[in-house]
C-alpha cells in the first residue's frame, strides 16, 4: 500500500520561513522521482520542485527559484521542501507527490500523492 504522509506547513507573514516533510512508503522510493506541488484556489496545479532518485538532479518554478529547496533522504524515505522569504502567491495547499517511473519528470508521472497541507501566507 502506498502512502505518502506529509507533515509541516501552516500560516507564516510575508518573509517567513516553513519546512514541508513527506514521508514514503509502499514503492521503491529510492528510484523514484519526487515533487512538491500547489494548488491555488481557482488555479491549477503546478510544480514548485522536484527531485530525481539520486538527488543530483533537481528542478524549480521560476517563482521559487532561489527561495525553496527540495532535498530527499534515501535512507528515510523522505522528502523535504524548505521554503525561504515566503510571499503571499505562496499561498495554497501544497502535495508531495512520487513519479515511480520517471522518464521525464513531467506531471502525468506522478501517479502517487500526498493529502496535502495549507500554507498561507499572510502580508
Amino acid at each position: 500500500q502506498v502512502q505518502l504522509v506529509q507533515s509541516g506547513g501552516g500560516s507564516v507573514q510575508t518573509g517567513g520561513s516553513l519546512r514541508l516533510s513527506c514521508a514514503a512508503s509502499g514503492f521503491t522510493y529510492s528510484r523514484a522521482c519526487m515533487g512538491w506541488f500547489r494548488q491555488a484556489p481557482g488555479k491549477e496545479r503546478e510544480k514548485v520542485a522536484s527531485i530525481w532518485s539520486g538527488g543530483g538532479r533537481t528542478y524549480y518554478a521560476d517563482s521559487v527559484k532561489g527561495r525553496f529547496s527540495i532535498s530527499r533522504d534515501n535512507a528515510k524515505n523522505a522528502l523535504y521542501l524548505e521554503m525561504n522569504s515566503l510571499k503571499p502567491e505562496d499561498t495554497g495547499m501544497y502535495f508531495c507527490a512520487a513519479a515511480p517511473r520517471c522518464i521525464f519528470d513531467s506531471i502525468s508521472e506522478y501517479t502517487y500523492w500526498g493529502q496535502g497541507t495549507q500554507v498561507t501566507v499572510s502580508s
